[in-house]
Formats: C-alpha cells, sequence, structure tokens
C-alpha cells in the first residue's frame, strides 16, 4: 500500500521545479560544507560572512541551473548527458560567483562578500559530487522500492559486452516497466572477460552450460551483436534451443527508434533469423532505370508477394504505380501502410482479374508499361479438388491479362510462378505450369515481352507453415507435420519480391528465371526448432503430430522439370532455366479449349491439363485414379494392335 502510494505521489509531483529546488538545497548545504572544510572542520568562521554570502551563492546557482536546464531530466532515467549538464551548470556557477567577487573586490560595495578562492574551488567539487550522487541515490531508490526488486520476474544475460550491449542494458535498466535483472554480459573477448560494466560481470561464452543457466536462474539470452552474420547468428542460437531458455534478439541499429533503443524492440529469435537466407545484392541503378517514368500495375498486390513488391517498388522513381486485389479489407490494410510512410503515388483497385471488362477499362484507362503478375490461388490441398476455380483463376485470369498487355501495348510482363510447376503432382502446379506455357505461346508474338520468375516457398506469406507452426505453439500444440521426411525450399519475402523486379529489369523476354534456393530444409526439424525458441520443450511442452501428406502434396519440391537446364546471369544466385521447346499452336488451342470446358463446369478439365502437362501426375490424392484409367488405356490399345498384327 505503501509503494503504491509512493509510485502515485512520484509521478504526481515530482517536476522538474522541485528537481531545481532540491538541487539549490544541496549547493546551499555543499557550501556550509565548504567552509567547514576550509577551516579543518570547525565553526571558527565568521557566520554572519557565510549567512550573507549563502543567499547570493544559492541565487548564483540557481540562475547557472536555469541557463544549463540541468534540472529538466528525468531523475530515475540519469545518464552521462545528465552529469555532463550537471558539470556545467557547476562551472558556470563557480564563474559567476568568481565574478561577482572580483567585483565586489573592485568596487567594495559589499564587506562581507569576500570569499576565498579556496572556498569556491572545494563548494565546486562537493557541490558537483553532491549533485550528481543524490541523481544516483534517487534512481536507486526509485529502482529498489518504486518499480521494485519483488517485481523481478526474469532474469537474462546479454550476449555482446559492446557498444550494443551495453546500451542494451541501459534500455533495459531505465525502463519504468521493466521487470528483468541483468545477471552479466557473454562475450568472446578475453581482454573483457571477469570484468565488470555498469557493476554487470562479463562472462566468457564457454559458460553457456545448462547448469550454469539454471544455476543463475537465467530466463532469457539477449543476442545484443550488430555485425553478425546469419549463419553465426544461428549456430549460436542452435547451441541454446536445448537449454530452457528464452533466445531474444536486438534489431539493427537502422531499426531504433530515433536513434534510441528501446525495450520493446527487443524481440524473440524468429525461424526466420537462422535459415541462412543472406539478402540478395541488387543492382539498383539497374531497377531505378527500368521503372522510371512507367506506369507499373501490380495484380495481387495485396497479398503476401504481391504487397511486398508494391512497397520495393515505391522505394523508386515511376510515372504511377496500379494496384489490383479482390481483397477489399487487404487492399485497404496496404493503402493505410503506404500513406503512413509517405507514399502517394498509387492507385488501388479493387477488381477480379475474372472480369475482363473490368481489366479492360483499367488497362484502358492507365495504360501500364510494365505488369507483375502475383494474383493466383496457391493452397495445394484446397485446389486440388476446386480445380475450377484454379483453373478460372491461375489459367483463365492469368490468360485474360496477358491478352490485354499485348493489346495494350505493354512493355514488360513478369509472372509469378512457383517450384510446384515442375513436374506438378497437383491440380495448384499444373495450373500454374499451363499459365507458363501460355506465356511462353504468347512470347512468339513478340509485342510484349514476357518474363517469369519461379521459386519456392516464402517465409511469412499466407499459408506459410512458420505462420500455422507459430498458431499452434500459441494454442499448447501439437504441432502437425505431414510426414516426418518431408522437405522444402525457403526464402523471404523481400527476397522473392526482390528477385521478381530484378527479373523485371534484366529479362529480355522469354526467360524463366530460378533463384539458387540454397539447401532444402526439413519441416520436422524446423518444427522442433520453433517449439524450442518459444522457450518451450520437446516433446514434453510441445509435440509434433505426423498426419499423412495432403493431397497433391509431394515429399520433396523441384525447381527445374525433366529435360530442363540452367544459364547463368551476371547475378550468381539468379539463373535462367532453357525450357524444352513447345508446339506453340496445339499447345494454345489446348489451353483454349481447356478454358471454355471450364466455363461450363465439365468434369474433364484435370484430364485436359494431364494432357497438356504430359508430367502432371498426382500423388496422394483422388485423382490418381485419371492416372491408372490412361495407363490402362495405352495398355489396352498396345495389346489391341498386337493382336491385330
Amino acid at each position: 500500500m505503501i509503494q503504491n502510494y509512493l509510485t502515485h505521489n512520484a509521478h504526481r509531483y515530482a517536476s522538474k521545479w522541485l528537481v531545481l529546488a532540491i538541487d539549490v538545497a544541496i549547493v546551499s548545504f555543499s557550501f556550509f560544507l565548504a567552509y567547514c572544510i576550509r577551516f579543518n572542520l570547525t565553526f571558527d568562521f565568521e557566520v554572519d560572512k557565510l549567512i550573507f554570502q549563502l543567499p547570493v551563492v544559492a541565487f548564483i546557482s540557481m540562475i547557472s541551473f536555469l541557463i544549463i536546464g540541468s534540472y529538466k531530466g528525468v531523475v530515475r532515467h540519469t545518464g552521462v548527458r545528465d552529469v555532463y549538464n550537471i558539470f556545467n551548470a557547476i562551472c558556470l556557477s563557480s564563474i559567476l560567483a568568481i565574478t561577482v567577487v572580483l567585483i565586489n573586490r573592485q568596487w567594495d560595495l559589499f564587506e562581507n562578500f569576500t570569499i576565498p578562492s579556496s572556498i569556491i574551488i572545494i563548494h565546486s567539487l562537493l557541490g558537483f559530487i553532491g549533485l550528481t550522487a543524490s541523481r544516483y541515490v534517487f534512481k536507486a531508490l526509485y529502482t529498489s522500492y518504486l518499480v521494485g526488486d519483488l517485481k523481478v520476474v526474469k532474469n537474462v544475460l546479454i550476449y555482446g559486452a559492446g557498444e550494443s550491449g551495453i546500451l542494451t542494458h541501459s534500455a533495459l535498466t531505465n525502463h519504468s516497466k521493466s521487470r528483468v535483472r541483468v545477471v552479466g554480459y557473454i562475450d568472446g573477448d578475453n581482454q573483457k572477460v571477469g570484468k565488470q560494466i555498469n557493476g554487470v560481470t562479463v562472462y566468457h561464452k564457454d559458460v553457456l552450460t545448462e547448469d550454469f543457466l539454471i544455476k543463475k536462474s537465467i530466463s532469457e539470452v539477449i543476442f545484443s551483436i550488430q555485425n553478425i552474420g546469419q549463419k553465426e547468428l544461428r549456430l549460436l542460437v542452435e547451441g541454446l534451443v536445448d537449454f530452457p531458455v528464452q533466445v531474444k534478439i536486438v534489431p539493427p541499429v537502422e531499426d531504433w527508434i530515433n536513434g534510441e533503443l528501446k525495450a520493446s524492440q527487443i524481440k524473440q529469435v524468429q525461424i526466420e533469423d537462422l535459415l541462412d537466407r543472406a539478402p540478395i545484392s541488387i543492382k539498383n541503378d539497374k531497377i531505378e532505370k527500368e521503372l522510371a517514368n512507367k506506369v507499373i500495375l501490380v495484380t495481387g498486390g495485396a497479398g503476401s508477394i504481391g504487397s511486398e513488391i508494391v512497397r520495393q517498388i515505391c522505394g523508386y522513381t515511376y510515372k504511377s504505380l496500379i494496384i489490383i486485389d479482390q481483397a477489399e479489407s487487404a487492399l485497404y490494410d496496404l493503402q493505410q501502410e503506404l500513406k503512413q510512410n509517405g507514399y502517394f503515388n498509387f492507385v488501388p483497385i479493387v477488381g477480379d482479374i475474372r472480369d475482363k471488362n473490368r481489366l479492360n477499362d483499367i488497362f484502358q484507362q492507365h495504360k501500364p508499361d510494365m505488369v507483375f503478375h502475383a494474383a493466383a490461388y496457391k493452397h495445394v490441398p484446397l485446389m486440388e479438388y476446386n480445380s475450377y476455380e484454379a483453373i478460372k483463376i491461375n489459367i483463365a485470369g492469368t490468360k485474360t491479362i496477358v491478352d490485354l498487355s499485348m493489346s495494350y501495348g505493354v512493355e514488360k510482363f513478369v509472372f509469378i510462378s512457383t517450384d510446384k510447376a515442375v513436374n506438378p503432382s497437383n491440380v495448384m502446379g499444373a495450373s500454374k505450369r499451363i499459365a507458363e506455357m501460355y506465356i511462353s505461346c504468347m512470347e512468339q508474338e513478340k509485342k510484349t515481352k514476357f518474363i517469369t520468375t519461379r521459386f519456392g516457398n516464402v517465409l511469412g506469406s499466407n499459408g506459410s507453415v512458420i505462420p500455422l507452426f507459430r498458431k499452434q505453439i500459441e494454442m499448447g500444440g501439437p504441432i502437425t507435420v505431414t510426414h516426418s521426411e518431408v522437405t522444402r525450399y525457403f526464402m523471404t519475402i523481400p527476397e522473392a519480391s526482390q528477385l521478381v523486379l530484378e527479373a523485371g529489369a534484366m529479362g529480355e523476354g522469354g526467360e524463366i528465371f530460378i533463384f539458387d534456393m540454397g539447401e532444402s530444409v526439413k519441416i520436422y526439424d524446423l518444427a522442433r526448432n520453433m517449439i524450442k525458441l518459444s522457450g518451450l520443450s520437446f516433446p514434453d511442452d510441445i509435440d509434433i503430430k505426423i498426419t499423412g501428406l495432403r493431397p497433391g502434396e509431394k515429399l520433396y519440391e523441384e525447381l527445374l522439370a525433366n529435360g530442363e537446364n540452367t544459364l547463368p546471369t551476371y547475378h550468381k544466385k539468379i539463373k535462367i532455366s532453357k525450357v524444352r521447346e513447345l508446339d506453340y499452336t496445339t499447345v494454345r488451342s489446348q489451353i483454349d479449349e481447356l478454358c471454355i470446358t471450364n466455363m461450363f463446369f465439365s468434369g474433364n478439365t484435370v484430364k485436359l491439363m494431364k494432357k497438356i502437362v504430359p508430367e502432371y501426375v498426382s500423388n496422394n490424392s483422388e485423382l490418381c485414379e485419371l492416372d491408372k484409367k490412361d495407363t490402362s488405356t495405352s495398355r489396352d490399345k498396345a495389346t489391341l494392335k498386337v493382336v491385330q498384327s
């Protein structure tokens, strides 16, 4: 009750004027002590002179504090800057006092105002010490009683005893609502080990054992190293995930608020931080030149990839940006985000790429020079038994955008495809492959430069396993994994968007760009690491449940189809797929037939898809029956020929 009263009144009454009054009182008392010290801790001095001089010294000090503003600092957040202001105020006060004494001696105005120089010097030292000490005493009292050691709920270690680590310590200890205690720093520099920084011991990184963490009751380890590579961070974090601690990370300096680190910015290490996805080095001048004075249209602009493409385009100079998406709420959120970030040269349009009349009106009105086509249905299990929608959006929708782009003289068309289009085993992948094939057919017209980008799973996108696993962990588990051996390639949303922009800049038409995805990731291991990074244990706290492959799902994904190989580009991580030749006339006719058949809800659409894409073989799906029938029919025809002969 008393503590609550103190807390309430501290916030209510601790104004800058109260601080000023206390500072003047401390300086006045220091002046009295200066006299005592000057006269060997006795009262063998003229008290009348002291009484006369004290108000003048107090007034001079108050004027100095007002000029410097040393009283304006928040006492509980006292730091080096505040001590510097106190030093300046004391120096100014001493100079003014000496000036007044010299003037008095010259003109002999007041007989009692003859302060010895030794007293002024002693007073300055005592005043500086007293003011500085008082602030740190008040800060300690506030921390001990008003914030309260009893409120400390967890002990933390800061990994990194450099400048960033020290600032992290300050952010944690100065935060009024902080409920942590920094137990120590961890550093690999032997010159720092064993020393103390801000009263906190620096330990060598070798002490990070389970026994040490339990002995010190450590709840969190915070990584505060600015210049650290993702691979090094991954190795360090993986060395901790088996311990019963949460692992957090300090953001880069450029993300600090007004150059100052806030405790709220220290976030838990995400699995994305550990996948060793180094950012692609983009030749910004090439993209800048490509987008300059262009009208750019992005379909699916409110989706995961589309919205990031829009964000990155906004950083360049262009004529206008048209954003199309049928998801009203997502498009509104993107609109508000762009406006808040100072971007206004864009036009958000709620529209459906299946509506040819609506799209024709948009193309006619805005006449885009470049099109980035990201709109698509992409969820494999859903599309497996909703082939009508997959064909309508992924094939017919793409066909509509492609045809309009050619009709209105679009210079470049960049299509976002997927690795699931390679040797497809599901409707979604086959639909994207057919869209690629239609684009290849239209490239032969030489009216628009058509470019395709093909990459794997995108971290954090809608439908990605990571947001799903995160939700399952928050709900207490279990995490569901389709197969213990299933693997996937991953890249981040910014990487994927950079690749698309790079393709738009470097493409000359007809290319399928393949991104070097690095090593594939085992989803089961991914799930285990996410559990451990959440500060939980597997399988005690959160278990992993194997549910079996979903309809149309593969154990692993491929980036190249059979018969394809790659050619290098100037970017070492981007290659061009050298696809096999198509019978463009036949393929175009088959795709037209598929789209028309789909309009009448015919049940033969998947069979037509398999005819267009011979390598499309269904997996773990009811549609596998179509493959068996085709095989049986081929075998029967072969037998009949033998009999007839």
